[in-house]
């Protein structure tokens, strides 16, 4: 399939604002030249509850959203790591996306501004993402959260961090996920695969970035080797949560996705997994752009809820 139409007209667009490239300004600049993504992420509907609030972290306090749908609970929860390359976005362009998939899947969405790269590498972007599940299992009385039904998500660099945080969870055998949701993630540094040379350039996202990110995020030899930062070196991927895998066609990523979803499956893990044509990376927070950012958001609240085995 060719892409969509207005993503086609998007790139267009794009191609001709002029921006320094990641590694030719301070991430000062780099940070501030994507506030004007907020207004493309679409206008966040109206919800119940959106909470900003602090939460304790290992080396910083970090800033949490609390999205609740309703009054009603204890109710299911996700615990969400946003995109960026471990190193730009913020939770405003999210807004909109997490505020969406709250209301349409009934369920809690605590999403968490953890510390970026470079100035703060592997492990502290994971670290304060765990350390975020941590806080919201002990606290999922208080919160009127089943602790029971509390899954991770991400998308990108935030699909990285969750599947981390799921397989540590696995590993330390304390909290029991009830799903993983993985949004056009980035799990192999090593980026061997066929996408990364196919989509690696004019089509929003490039190899050549990610690879950037990458090498911003994991700053020692050594980090390299860890499975919770490059998730596909897990000697074993049993016994892990359902997985719901999103991928976009023309992303680069598209192949990292798709390898994670069988590596997943060949070990008995329940996964289920969605490519959409004609996509871009990125796609689910550009409402404004396209409208399969806002029918992706449904068909991500409906997988949560079949997981979860919950009908509305």
């Amino acid at each position: 399939m060719s892409l969509k139409p207005e993503i086609a007209t998007y790139l267009e667009a794009m191609s001709k604002v002029v921006a320094p490239e990641l590694w030719e300004a301070p991430m000062s600049v780099q940070r501030k030249n994507r506030v004007g993504r907020v207004a493309i992420a679409g206008t966040p509907e109206p919800i119940y509850e959106a909470e900003h609030r602090f939460i304790p972290g290992l080396t910083s306090d970090l800033p949490i959203r609390i999205f609740r749908p309703s009054a009603k609970g204890p109710l299911p929860a996700m615990i969400y790591f946003h995109g960026g390359g471990w190193s730009v976005n913020t939770l405003d362009m999210y807004e909109q996306s997490l505020r969406s998939i709250a209301n349409k899947a009934q369920i809690i969405i605590i999403a968490v501004a953890y510390q970026k790269a470079p100035e703060h590498p592997f492990p502290i972007p994971f670290d304060d993402c765990y350390t975020t599940l941590e806080w919201a299992y002990k606290s999922a009385d208080r919160l009127g959260i089943d602790q029971n039904l509390i899954g991770v998500g991400g998308d990108s660099a935030g699909a990285n961090l969750a599947s981390g945080v799921a397989l540590k969870a696995r590993d330390e055998g304390d909290i029991t996920l009830a799903f993983q949701l993985l949004i056009y993630p980035c799990n192999s540094f090593e980026m061997d695969y066929e996408s990364s040379t196919k989509n690696g350039t004019g089509l929003g996202l490039t190899t050549k970035s990610m690879r950037w990110f990458w090498n911003a995020y994991l700053q020692r030899e050594e980090d390299r080797k860890n499975p919770y930062a490059v998730p596909v070196l897990a000697k074993s991927f049993a016994h892990l949560p359902p997985a719901i895998i999103v991928t976009a066609e023309f992303d680069p990523l598209v192949d990292d996705g798709a390898n994670y979803a069988e590596l997943l499956k060949r070990d008995g893990v329940q996964t289920i997994y969605r490519e959409y044509e004609g996509q871009i990376h990125g796609f689910m927070v550009l409402a404004s752009i396209t409208p399969d950012a806002e029918m992706a958001q449904q068909n991500v609240a409906n997988e949560i809820n079949a997981l979860l085995d919950r009908t509305f």
